[in-house]
């Protein structure tokens, strides 16, 4: 039963591995703070967990791969030929606006 005469009356009990242990206990170190009932509180209160969608990274890093494959494609045909062909170059350019595009959706979406 929760002892009205004190200003927290409630007390919340959960468990946590070593590893979690150590992890708390370094964060804590790290912020300078000794009291843990008042810093798990504190998280607890005003932590926040982040969830993030990293499907706009995969498609962005898949332009970024398939313009550097493009890039060696064509330098080996410049090398071996000499020319460079206009469908080359202006492949390039959609692929780097795919990746602005990409780049300034994410922007948009940061706090």
């Amino acid at each position: 039963m929760p002892n009205p005469n004190l200003e927290r009356p409630i007390q919340m009990i959960f468990r946590v591995s070593e590893r979690e242990r150590d992890f708390i206990l370094k964060k804590m170190e790290i912020d300078k703070t000794k009291n843990q009932a008042a810093y798990l509180r504190k998280m607890a209160i005003d932590g926040h967990i982040l969830n993030v969608d990293f499907s706009e990274f995969r498609e962005l890093f898949a332009n970024i791969s398939k313009i550097g494959s493009n890039i060696n494609q064509i330098t080996r045909r410049v090398n071996s030929t000499g020319n460079v062909y206009a469908e080359d170059i202006a492949d390039m350019k959609k692929r780097q606006e795919d990746i602005w595009r990409l780049l300034k959706s994410m922007q948009s979406k940061l706090p």
